[in-house]
């Protein structure tokens, strides 16, 4: 049975969930327009004479949000079910520990994946997302170009990370 603060959470994590996925496929022209509200419209004031109209925009790689996005609700739904399992006062104490075992490696592996991107970002100043299933390391890029140099330095700095061979691919995607 679920209790009341395990209800509250649920609905607001869902709430936010929603609401990070729209804001994310939400078109970039829309947030453009809505913008040009803000600004000063007064075309006799002295300041918007004189200063330059300068026009930032941010690019967002919505295929590492987005793959970032389906491994976080993919791991989520995981942990949910294992949750269920140790709370649940049928399951037996081998159960328990399986799946708090399959809990703590699922920590690791997002702690090792964070590590990954963190070394990528700071070595190569890319952004990406690394996956870790088993043996196999994907990693996909935020790049234009597709260079086999750089793949290679990225392939090499994953493989620092682990004592035994692993099977890593590096994907570009913009």
């Amino acid at each position: 049975m679920i209790n009341k603060k395990n209800l509250w959470f649920l609905t607001l994590f869902s709430l936010i969930l929603v609401l990070s996925v729209y804001y994310i496929t939400m078109p970039s022209e829309l947030l453009l327009t809505n913008s040009s509200n803000y600004i000063n419209t007064d075309k006799d004031s002295e300041d918007t004479k004189n200063s330059d109209n300068i026009e930032t925009t941010v690019k967002e790689s919505s295929v590492i949000t987005a793959l970032k996005i389906a491994n976080e609700e993919e791991v989520q739904e995981e942990l949910d079910a294992l949750k269920l399992v140790l709370s649940d006062n049928k399951s037996t104490a081998n159960e328990k520990n399986e799946a708090f075992d399959k809990m703590k490696n699922i920590n690791e592996l997002k702690t090792e994946e964070e590590n990954i991107v963190k070394k990528i970002k700071e070595k190569f100043e890319l952004d990406s997302f690394v996956k870790i299933e088993g043996n196999n390391v994907k990693v996909v890029i935020n790049l234009d170009k597709h260079d086999k140099k750089i793949a290679n330095n990225i392939m090499r700095t994953v493989q620092e990370n682990f004592d035994t061979a692993v099977y890593v691919t590096v994907e570009f995607k913009s």
